[in-house]
């Protein structure tokens, strides 16, 4: 059976298995290890990795695949294939629950999910990542550069990264029209993001605007009160939010409350 990648889910199967040796160092596979992958495709690299490791839990969104995948995953009994929606699942009820998140992600929610399973899935202790280059040069932007924002200022403040690894178009099918990268990370904090969160997300909300002006657009608090809280921590009024490192949003959450 032959499926045809859909680009509306942002299908780039992996084709080449050349790339599995680099992902398998990356993300320091050990015998102990329980995987979570999201977006399997044609098993390749679940295949690769359930030799490797305890349990891989492969979550899948499209049905069309389960024929090939099944196939492809023939006498894998350590694999738990799980066909659903990743953003919308209860990834937590994952049991035993997985300790690396190691995937080809699908272009469109590589992101948000990255971005979520930083708290939202509290067992993980390593990501190693196929995603589009400029994503993996954003998780960890430094300040006062185009390609910082939220999300590197919340990747940054839960993880460190541990690797980075170009990858051609060639190992895809279809090839995509843009780089890929390999980038691996490992937990370095568990304090909760709830708090900081919002702050992150209101200030990039205006990346025109002074980080006071933004925070005050969105509605989080006055830009009087926030220009207070940037005194705080020694921070001017007219500051952007791009300036501030990670943890400096830290101490501005904690002075808005």
């Amino acid at each position: 059976m032959t499926v045809t990648p859909k680009k509306r889910l942002g299908q780039h199967f992996l084709v080449d298995e050349n790339i599995l040796g680099v992902i398998g160092r990356l993300a320091a596979l050990d015998p102990e290890d329980v995987v979570l992958e999201v977006g399997p495709g044609l098993g390749v690299l679940t295949r690769y990795v359930a030799d490797r490791v305890a349990i891989v839990h492969a979550i899948e969104l499209d049905r069309r695949l389960e024929e090939p995948l099944q196939s492809a995953l023939e006498g894998q009994d350590n694999v738990r294939l799980l066909f659903g929606d990743a953003l919308t699942l209860d990834l937590t009820s994952l049991a035993p629950p997985p300790t690396k998140l190691v995937a080809n992600l699908p272009y469109n929610i590589a992101t948000p999910l990255v971005v979520e399973s930083l708290d939202g899935i509290s067992s993980l202790e390593r990501w190693c990542v196929m995603v589009q280059r400029e994503v993996a040069e954003r998780f960890f932007a430094s300040p006062r550069t185009k390609a910082y924002g939220a999300v590197s200022v919340l990747v940054q403040l839960r993880t460190r990264k541990v690797g980075f690894h170009a990858v051609p178009p060639t190992v895809f099918k279809p090839r995509p029209r843009v780089e890929s990268a390999l980038v691996a990370f490992e937990r370095v904090d568990d304090s909760p993001l709830d708090l900081v969160r919002p702050v992150v997300n209101a200030a990039f909300a205006h990346r025109r605007k002074t980080l006071a002006n933004s925070l005050a657009l969105v509605g989080l608090t006055s830009r009087v009160d926030a220009e207070k809280a940037l005194a705080t921590i020694n921070k001017p009024p007219r500051v952007r939010a791009e300036e501030l490192t990670p943890r400096d949003f830290v101490g501005l959450a904690d002075a808005l409350r």
